[in-house]
Order: C-alpha cells, then sequence, then structure tokens
C-alpha cells in the first residue's frame, strides 16, 4: 500500500519526467480492453449502489487521509469502492522491482502452487487490508485465491485475492490488474484516485491460484450468481 497521496506522487513522477529523470514508459500505461467474462460491469454495479456495512469502521484510502471506505455485505460478497494503488510486490520482474518500486517487497500474503511468491506484474490480484478490529477478511468468507471482479471505467477485470496490506488502508491491486483495465501501473507514479469497485466472493478459491484464465472462467459464473441473487 502506497502511503502518499496518488494526486502528489503523479504530479511529481510529471516534473520528473519533463526533467528527462523517469522513463516516457513510466507516465502512463496503454488501455486495454478488459471486458472479461460474460457479465457487464454495469450489472455488477448496478447491484452495488447501495452498502450495509459489515465493517466495525472505515478504512482510509491513503496514510494521509480520514477513514471513509466502508466494506459492504451483499448476498455471497463483499464489495468497497475505492481507489487504486499498485502492488508490485512478490517475485522481481521487469517493472516489478527495488529500481522501479521504492516499497517493494519480495514476497506476498498467499502463494503460487509451487510456493513462490505471486507475480504483480502478470498476474492480476487485489490486496486485502490485514485483519484488525476494523474487519476480519476470513471471517467473511474470503480467502486466498478468492475471486475478484474488479469495475473501472465501466470494464471487468477477474483477478484473485493475492496479498494483505496495512490493517487501516484498502484499495489496492497488482500492476496487472491496473494494466488490464487502462490505469498507469506504474508503482511509484500510477493508480487511480478513485472510481474503482473490487467485488470479492465468498468462499471461492481459484486453483491453481496463478492461473488467470481459472479466475475467469470462475468469476463469470460467480458474477452470474451474484446478478441473481441480489
Amino acid at each position: 500500500m502506497r502511503l502518499r497521496t496518488l494526486t502528489l506522487a503523479a504530479a511529481s513522477g510529471t516534473a520528473l519526467l519533463a526533467a528527462g529523470l523517469l522513463p516516457a514508459h513510466a507516465s502512463a500505461a496503454a488501455p486495454k480492453s478488459a471486458q472479461e467474462g460474460t457479465v457487464s460491469a454495469a450489472d455488477l454495479l448496478a447491484k452495488v449502489t447501495s452498502c450495509s456495512q459489515i465493517s466495525n469502521g472505515k478504512y482510509k484510502t491513503d496514510e494521509e487521509t480520514s477513514a471513509t471506505v466502508p466494506v459492504c455485505g451483499k448476498n455471497g460478497a463483499v464489495f468497497w469502492k475505492a481507489d487504486m494503488d499498485i502492488d508490485c510486490d512478490g517475485q522481481r520482474t521487469t517493472n516489478c522491482n527495488e529500481d522501479r518500486d521504492p516499497w517493494f517487497q519480495a514476497d506476498t500474503a498467499f502463494h503460487q502452487s509451487d510456493g513462490k511468491p505471486l507475480k504483480a506484474e502478470t498476474l492480476p490480484y487485489v490486496v486485502v487490508p490485514s485483519t484488525s478490529s476494523i474487519w476480519n477478511y476470513s471471517d467473511a468468507g474470503i480467502k486466498g485465491g478468492g475471486v475478484v471482479a474488479v469495475i473501472y471505467n465501466n470494464k471487468v477485470e477477474y483477478a484473485v485475492v493475492g496479498d494483505t496490506g496495512p490493517s487501516q488502508i484498502i484499495g489496492e491491486a497488482s500492476y496487472a490488474t491496473a494494466k488490464a483495465l487502462g490505469i498507469d501501473p506504474d508503482p511509484e507514479t500510477g493508480g487511480a484516485d478513485s472510481g474503482v469497485t473490487y467485488i470479492l466472493f465468498k468462499n471461492s478459491k481459484v486453483s491453481p491460484i496463478e492461473s488467470h484464465s481459472a479466475a475467469v472462467s470462475l468469476g463469470d459464473q460467480l458474477a452470474k450468481q451474484f446478478l441473481a441473487n441480489n
């Protein structure tokens, strides 16, 4: 989780780019169509217009912001609406490493089937807040490898629960998730300030966790059930 405001970081990145201190590709990601599965973003969003709060309090979206984001409950799922900070943790890759990400950690809370950390650059995954008095994700039926529908700008991307973050902050997903949704995935200057909806399907688990195609297939089934049950 990035302990700074995205707006300020983006402004600073623009200044560095102008000064020739950042590579051009660090400033923006090429948009990619991300309508995965058969359920539309509009249909999913229509089911999460109101919140039945299940968290004991609310979360911040960044360290310096106030706590405004509740975790909400629905039949078969939980959801929240927040920003998206970029998680580049896990296996070192071309764009996820200590040189590209000042907050890089070479591990993730949940691991691939071979025991190695996940690859943030290639696997769409979402970060859930670590357990606290605010909310315990496992008590809500959310597991490592669980399916998440991430919605932004009328696009749906299916991801897995892949990492845990600070106990007071919410709104973070992997480099691959951001890129697929057309969000700048740069771990230092990228992300989205708002407008991201995360729908986490209870008691779901993708196997193996690193199979994105399995996440899409299961996610599409669960999204259809979600529409039918809410």
